[in-house]
């Protein structure tokens, strides 16, 4: 399958691709160049944020929610690139030295949110990790905010079953991905192990096709995984960059693959950018924050 950059813009760390179905937009984020984009046809509008900035969610209400190191914010989508209109919706985890991460709205329009030490320095360095300091909540629509989990390290993949009783959810730190099963007061079951570690890098951000495989970015790896419904690999799907990220089923018929990258110490030319491919299933739809 032929892979392409969409764009010429180079994150240091491209993640959380968001195609919203009604725009025809996607949105993702370079977190450590604390940027927010979205694409609408070829053209690229870029946010500058304040801090670290995760997910770029678009909202039912017209704006949108960007998720930085102290909180969640709505960002006003008609604001200027440099000067954009923020305001404060919730503080998930107060815990100091913690950054957000991984972030997807659930088939209610709940955004969850998970959280880890973190691991990026105000220059975009990498610090190290020392803690296991994370944590998974729930953001209903009106702010409040439920845990889920603690103790995680580097939460990355957050998909749910068509009937919403599990979500998968992994664990870079353990090379790991999970499910967990949703009760119905909504509190979660103990992890189990849906698909351990691989020698083609790490697990980082996924996306799911209607059938139900999981198509699975590998850092360092160079390639996707797709993934049974089972926790079986089905293919390998090679990539032009060394640290692809995560990836999300996008355009009018959900048969493109756009994948989100960092940069690296290999330099490939690619590494940083927002990929794309054309693809032979149709992925599920990524659903707005209903607030």
């Amino acid at each position: 399958m032929a892979c392409n950059a969409v764009t010429e813009h180079r994150a240091r760390l491209g993640e959380a691709p968001f195609w919203d179905v009604a725009t025809q937009a996607l949105y993702w984020v370079d977190i450590a160049g604390k940027q927010a984009l979205r694409l609408i046809g070829a053209n690229v509008q870029i946010w500058e944020m304040p801090e670290h900035v995760s997910a770029f969610i678009p909202c039912d209400s017209g704006d949108a929610l960007v998720t930085l190191s102290s909180g969640v914010y709505r960002l006003d989508l008609d604001s200027p690139g440099l000067e954009p209109r923020l305001s404060l919706f919730c503080v998930v985890d107060p815990q100091p030295g913690n950054r957000t991460n991984e972030a997807r709205c659930d088939a209610q329009g709940r955004l969850w949110l998970s959280t880890m030490q973190n691991n990026i320095g105000l220059k975009g360095e990498d610090l190290p990790l020392t803690r296991r300091s994370g944590g998974l909540f729930r953001i209903d629509h009106d702010g409040r905010v439920t845990p889920l989990l603690r103790g995680l390290g580097i939460p990355n993949t957050l998909l749910w079953s068509d009937d919403q009783t599990t979500v998968h959810f992994g664990d870079s730190l353990d090379g790991t991905l999970y499910q967990h099963f949703i009760r119905t007061d909504g509190n979660l079951d103990p992890a189990r192990v849906w698909f351990g570690p691989h020698s083609r890098g790490g697990p980082d951000g996924s996306a799911m096709d209607a059938q139900g495989h999981v198509w699975n970015a590998r850092w360092d790896g160079s390639c996707l995984l797709r993934l049974t419904p089972q926790g079986q690999v089905d293919r390998v799907i090679e990539l032009p960059v060394s640290r692809p990220t995560s990836c999300v089923f996008g355009g009018r018929d959900l048969q493109t693959l756009y994948i989100t990258s960092a940069a690296s110490p290999r330099n490939h030319p690619l590494d940083g950018a927002l990929l794309a491919m054309e693809v032979d299933v149709e992925g599920k739809v990524c659903q707005r924050f209903a607030g």
